[in-house]
């Protein structure tokens, strides 16, 4: 079992901590129970929260101590930094190897902590002038949903703590558990960390132009060639007003979300079968075992072989 601590403090916001407590402390019908989820605060005891009601929070910076990963769901107010005992602590589990995982204005503790300085983090984009201006020496990017570093997590607000947490699944216990417990929570089963916190709002005379036919279609034809003009044509607009719509919706370009839907799709099938590499990188639309080994490479920073390896035998 994965131990995860949330750290709260009041007041809490139950939105962050549920984040956690929803992909974490969740105990689902068919689906193996990988992980032990606990709360803890500075004072055990009532501890208030933004919705206008007290939770009992038993447990104490102790429980910090046998974490193997350590979340902040938020930090609030941010003006407030965290006392020395809390620094002691994230400190402490990080020097010992537990992963520190933000949410939200939780990035505002891992950098009173200096877990974060001389590297990339975010937080939620109505925070970040005030991030930027108290850390310069953390490389603030308030654009995307978040930013892992395996030892080191930092994730934007509300919804992409979501994100984040599934995405810790994904490298803890692979992409077939993460999409399983994604779709028990009626969620997409991984969305990229480099896609934008919010989108442009559509125009109204477009309000209806979703994507998710045009997703649908060619998610069931991965293996097949597929080009910008292939995806426009079928959706009867130009390539560049596709490309517009793609990163209006969802804040990336549609080669970059074709090429994510076909790694996860080998992820699936290293998992699940045996497969050759050659014939993995042909279902998915990667023509080549070689090919197949360059983008795992670079999208995972593991090899095919590795991943097959870790997650063939159901957990990390």
């Amino acid at each position: 079992m994965h131990r995860v601590v949330a750290l709260v403090r009041p007041p809490q916001s139950p939105f962050e901590l549920g984040c956690a407590a929803q992909v974490f402390g969740i105990a689902r019908a068919g689906l193996p129970t990988r992980y032990d989820f606990t709360v803890s605060t500075e004072r055990p005891g009532p501890v208030a929260t933004l919705a206008g009601y007290d939770m009992l929070v038993t447990n104490g910076l102790q429980a910090l101590d046998d974490a193997e990963t350590v979340i902040v769901p938020g930090w609030l107010p941010t003006s407030e930094p965290p006392s020395p005992a809390v620094v002691d602590a994230l400190r402490r589990a990080h020097s010992r190897g537990a992963r520190i995982v933000s949410i939200c204005s939780g990035a505002f503790a891992l950098a009173h902590a200096g877990l974060i300085d001389g590297r990339r983090a975010t937080t939620h984009w109505a925070q970040a002038d005030e991030f930027a201006a108290r850390f310069p020496h953390v490389q603030l990017d308030p654009d995307v949903l978040y930013v892992d570093h395996g030892d080191v997590a930092t994730s934007a607000g509300a919804g992409a703590g979501f994100d984040l947490c599934l995405h810790l699944v994904r490298t803890d216990q692979g992409a077939r558990y993460a999409a399983q417990v994604a779709r028990t929570m009626v969620m997409p089963p991984h969305r990229e960390g480099g896609q934008l916190q919010y989108s442009s709002a559509p125009h109204p005379a477009h309000i209806d132009d979703t994507l998710a036919p045009l997703l649908d279609w060619v998610t069931a034809r991965l293996e097949e060639p597929m080009t910008l003009e292939t995806m426009a044509a079928h959706a009867g607009v130009s390539p560049r007003t596709l490309t517009r719509r793609f990163t209006d919706q969802l804040g990336t370009s549609p080669g970059q979300w074709l090429l994510t839907q076909r790694i996860a799709a080998a992820q699936d099938l290293l998992e699940s079968t045996d497969l050759p590499l050659d014939a993995i990188a042909r279902r998915v639309g990667l023509s080549s075992a070689t090919n197949l080994r360059r983008r795992f490479l670079n999208a995972l920073a593991t090899t095919p072989g590795a991943y097959r390896r870790t997650f063939r035998s159901g957990t990390r």
